[in-house]
């Protein structure tokens, strides 16, 4: 009998990764390189931060039913993403995955992930630098 291999949003969980969203909007709401890109009622955008997530790590495809293809590039290209502010999301979301004690293979695997797509999000340089990719 062949076994089947769980998604990253079944080994997560519904709940578990509603809670690191939370988390990580609680650290956002904190953060000087990133608080001002976000509207002071972070409600909205962690309910569509949950829906990608739940789509992105192999769950229902809730984001796009709701508002089409994710398009992320796109839809960011209004907002400068810079490298230091890539590197500050990133830590706001390890910093997440820390307190909610999200670990193991899985939490490896999905920083992974959300490593490349910072990467890809970069649209500006951070002031007299050449962009490219950032170093951890």
């Amino acid at each position: 009998m062949i076994e089947k291999k769980l998604t990253p949003f079944e080994q997560i969980g519904e709940d578990t990764l509603y809670r690191l969203v939370d988390t990580f909007y609680s650290l956002v709401a904190q953060s000087p390189d990133l608080a001002p890109l976000f509207p002071n009622q972070f409600s909205e955008i962690a309910r569509k931060q949950k829906q990608f997530l739940t789509q992105y790590l192999g769950g229902p495809p809730l984001y796009t039913e709701e508002h089409g293809h994710p398009m992320m590039r796109a839809r960011h290209l209004p907002f400068p993403v810079t490298p230091t502010r890539a590197r500050a999301w990133l830590s706001c979301m390890r910093q997440a995955m820390d307190l909610i004690g999200l670990d193991g293979p899985v939490r490896e695997e999905f920083y992974a992930r959300l490593y490349l797509t910072a990467q890809h999000m970069i649209n500006t340089p951070d002031d007299g630098e050449i962009s490219g990719e950032i170093r951890e």
